[in-house]
């Protein structure tokens, strides 16, 4: 039967999200009903509110939750089932079609669109897909951030990076996604943890994840500060000079500056010696994107995209998880602010305006 819904939609032309009451209909044959508990708040929707649209929008793609009905077609999810939902495709094997957008029905027959996803919303009509089953017993709150934050920082040290313990890594930016990295590098065994920011509170929030050094970008250049801590003693570069920065280095920011940084702060190394730096773009990337190519060329340097941590959902959904349970990963720490549906404006405000330490989430 039809389920009546609350869902933040962000119309056509404003920045300003309202909150619409919405009959959804019952699951088509790929589609699931999910009942949401918690779903986080993502940087990237900023680029979204504030991106040019034809139409209404619904935004969030990470949110945890339970299956209330399930179309004709879904096998590994029943009613009751826990799940975390994502914004990109559970697993690649053997694909046998797209995921379908979601996409609601509004009054007077307006059509609300997502990328893929929607999770502003008391209930959720989306494709299977995009749902993971999980324990029963996972916590209904800041399990969420799982979803994209986690996906995204951890993914890049687990599975783009393959950061091996004793590698040095430095993380640009020390959000809710460059925490998650940080905590996934010392997870690692990295050594030393080089964080990165402007703000003092978020390079303390950045220590206590597991960052060994802390750069105040606003105080000095980030890049000499990474280089120097890093300095060889024994080792050379082609040019005779100490050999310095880290192994890999994350921006999770996206910005113009951090897309000049990452590359200067990777490691030279003497040529026929394996360990080139690798830099690794986190975040969204500035349309502008500066790069050396002559340090790349002499320094046999990698630069390397990550798109959600180039995660498999159903596989690495699971170990963050284990983290969490295990007391590896301090999902509580991550989540700093809690806010109710209704304050979907305030929250998105503080966002913009750089006041989340960590991640804030949305309770139902």
């Amino acid at each position: 039967m039809p389920t009546p819904a609350r869902i933040a939609i962000l119309p056509e032309g404003s920045d300003t999200l309202r909150v619409d009451e919405i009959t959804l209909p019952d699951p088509g044959p790929h589609q699931v009903l999910v009942k949401i508990f918690s779903t986080g708040l993502c940087h990237s929707q900023l680029h979204e509110i504030h991106e040019h649209r034809t139409n209404d929008v619904m935004l969030g793609h990470e949110a945890t939750g339970e299956i209330l009905a399930a179309g004709a077609e879904v096998d590994h999810v029943v009613m009751g089932d826990r799940v975390i939902i994502g914004g990109i495709p559970r697993t690649i094997e053997a694909p046998t079609r797209r995921p379908e957008s979601a996409r609601v029905e509004e009054a007077g027959g307006r059509v609300a669109l997502c990328q893929g996803v929607y999770t502003w919303a008391d209930h959720v009509l989306l494709d299977e897909l995009y749902v993971v089953k999980v324990p029963g017993d996972t916590r209904p709150d800041v399990s969420c951030v799982v979803g994209c934050a986690v996906m995204t920082g951890a993914g890049a040290v687990v599975n783009t990076a393959k950061v091996r313990a004793g590698q040095s890594v430095a993380i640009f930016g020390a959000g809710g996604v460059g925490l998650c990295t940080i905590a996934a590098a010392r997870i690692a065994g990295a050594d030393p943890i080089i964080a990165v920011d402007l703000a003092d509170e978020k390079l303390e929030a950045a220590k206590r994840h597991g960052a060994t050094h802390l750069v105040n970008a606003s105080n000095e250049d980030a890049v000499e500060a990474v280089r120097a801590l890093t300095r060889s003693d024994t080792e050379r570069d082609m040019a005779g000079l100490p050999v310095a920065g880290v192994d890999v280095a994350f921006d999770c920011i996206g910005t113009d500056v951090t897309a000049r940084q990452i590359l200067p702060a990777t490691r030279t190394k003497p040529l026929g010696v394996d360990g080139q730096g690798q830099a690794i773009l986190v975040g969204i990337p500035a349309d502008d994107f500066p790069v050396s190519p002559l340090d790349l060329f002499l320094h046999e340097k990698k630069l390397t995209g990550t798109l959600a941590g180039s995660c498999r959902p159903d596989r690495d959904i699971p170990l963050f998880l284990e983290w969490f349970e295990r007391g590896e990963l301090d999902l509580d720490a991550l989540v700093t602010r809690r806010y109710t549906l209704d304050d979907i404006n305030d929250a998105i405000a503080a966002l913009s305006k750089g006041e989340i330490e960590g991640r804030a989430i949305i309770e139902f």
